[in-house]
């Protein structure tokens, strides 16, 4: 099931992301965020009027996403990125495509007209493929612009127009 994200899941939102931060690349933060922060963040999106919605399988917060704009500038005000992130227990199980569906009709709602995928790291096979299998192009790679466990990565870009193009 998804669902509009709750209060009462930033703790497993926390947990999730941490996962990802500290043993993954399709981040380059390298320090687990708070849950105070995390809550924070997600505040941010909603007061954009931008979806930040749960996975949840049994009643457990298996997986997230959420929009945010582009860049802060007005000119991208029309232009968002996206974010998933799925536990790693429950991977492979079609989860982030049921996400990032959502993501999309909810970010047409609110009127956006296009999304961005700043996907970490070029092996990101899963994560490309999510994109791919979804509608998104790419777009361009930035090379060697992330800094994690000793190495160098990559940031792949993808786009999807949420409309009609202009």
């Amino acid at each position: 099931m998804v669902r509009p994200a709750r209060d009462a899941d930033i703790p497993a939102i926390a947990a999730i992301y941490g996962r990802h931060v500290r043993f993954g690349m399709a981040t380059f933060e390298t320090e687990p965020p708070a849950a105070a922060e995390m809550a924070r963040r997600r505040q941010q999106v909603l007061e954009r009027g931008l979806p930040y919605l749960v996975a949840e399988l049994a009643g457990q917060v298996a997986g997230y996403a959420y929009a945010t704009q582009f860049r802060p500038r007005p000119g991208y005000r029309f232009t968002v990125e996206n974010s998933v992130y799925i536990h790693p227990d429950h991977t492979r199980k079609g989860l982030g495509r049921l996400l990032l569906t959502e993501l999309i009709a909810g970010c047409q709602t609110a009127g956006c007209l296009q999304m961005v995928a700043v996907i970490g790291d070029s092996g990101n096979a899963a994560s490309i493929g999510l994109h791919e299998a979804l509608g998104f192009r790419h777009v361009g790679v930035l090379r060697q612009v992330g800094f994690k466990f000793g190495r160098w990565a990559d940031a792949v870009l993808m786009q999807r127009p949420l409309g009609e193009e202009r």
